[in-house]
């Protein structure tokens, strides 16, 4: 069994009141679905790669582990067995779109085992429920109860996620090395706050202000600079 994981550099802050809702009209309903699970009704989250999925599942499961409960989180990371038991409160499956077959059937036992114990179950992937390449049992569970559909931020919205995320972190970011992001790099917010996490170390290793050079140069030795 696995709690969900922290970051090497300064902790997430996986909350719902930071999660930037964007074009998400279901925003309401979804954030009482997550926040206060019901263990007849399954939530499932899909959209494309950093549309916010994961920061979502992780504010649940920090809400419930505020509350003392103990909570299972799996994804592909996550190695095997994935073990529930009567202790745990809330399970979470992440990354369902990409699970193999070993896996498919980890996550089926475990949201089998879920709903025999009556623990709310949330769960995550890029494509819809109807959609996805797994075991149809499992695929028919993650369907029957609220599915949710997550859009990526736009470029504004991106560019709030950038500031606040780089001021929680204590990192200045300029006006300038925020429009250089935007432009060269992927806008989805898994990638966004992978670029964070580089330049607050390569700019504590070098001792340097983040700038646009020493982004670009940063880029440069990641093979990916322009």
């Amino acid at each position: 069994m696995r709690q969900v994981p922290l970051a090497l550099g300064p902790e997430p802050a996986w909350r719902f009141d930071n999660f930037v809702v964007g074009g998400n009209d279901q925003w309401d309903q979804m954030c009482c679905a997550l926040g206060a699970p019901r263990p007849d009704t399954p939530v499932y989250l899909w959209g494309p790669m950093g549309s916010g999925k994961s920061h979502l599942l992780h504010a649940a499961a920090a809400l419930a582990q505020a509350d003392g409960l103990r909570v299972a989180a799996f994804d592909l990371r996550t190695p095997l067995p994935w073990e529930v038991d009567d202790s745990v409160r809330l399970l979470i499956l992440d990354d369902c779109d990409r699970y193999n077959t070993l896996q498919q059937h980890a996550a089926f036992t475990a949201f089998v085992e879920a709903t025999s114990l009556a623990m709310p179950v949330l769960a995550a992937g890029r494509l819809p429920p109807v959609d996805l390449p797994v075991r149809d049992d499992l695929r028919s569970r993650l369907a029957w109860g609220l599915v949710y559909q997550l859009n990526p931020p736009n470029e504004e919205e991106a560019r709030t996620v950038l500031r606040c995320e780089a001021d929680r972190r204590g990192i200045v970011l300029s006006e300038d090395v925020i429009d250089y992001l935007l432009k060269r790099c992927a806008r989805d917010l898994a990638h966004l706050m992978s670029l964070l996490d580089r330049l607050d170390e390569y700019a504590l290793a070098t001792q340097r202000a983040v700038t646009v050079p020493l982004v670009r140069e940063m880029l440069q030795q990641d093979g990916g600079g322009l």
